[in-house]
């Protein structure tokens, strides 16, 4: 099996991971100047437990910091990663941190 690959879809608004060619999942955003609303996580449940959406959220946060966006965790699923992993705690805005109980 291939390795998965995630990519950023702007014209559907959202990072798509596909295994072998095909979209396995999806993150969803709203996109406002250099800010990254991220709304809805989804995986298609026959993928599920293969550690897919920890590498979609993984790579659609290492996007916006190569791009120098902040990122407004909506989705608690992108939330709850951010929680796990600090090292993503800076894109969030420090004024928007408690709104999303982080920090």
């Amino acid at each position: 099996m291939s390795e998965p690959v995630v990519a950023d879809a702007p014209e559907r608004g959202r990072f798509e991971i596909a295994v072998e060619g095909e979209v396995v999942g999806f993150t969803e955003y709203r996109r406002r100047a250099k800010r990254l609303a991220f709304v809805h996580t989804e995986i298609d449940p026959a993928h599920s437990g293969r550690g897919l959406a920890n590498a979609l959220i993984g790579a659609a946060l290492d996007a916006a910091r190569s791009e120098g966006a902040e990122v407004l965790p909506f989705c608690p699923f992108v939330r709850d990663f951010i929680e796990a992993h600090n090292e993503y705690l800076d894109l969030v805005p420090e004024a928007q941190r408690q709104r999303f109980r982080l920090g």
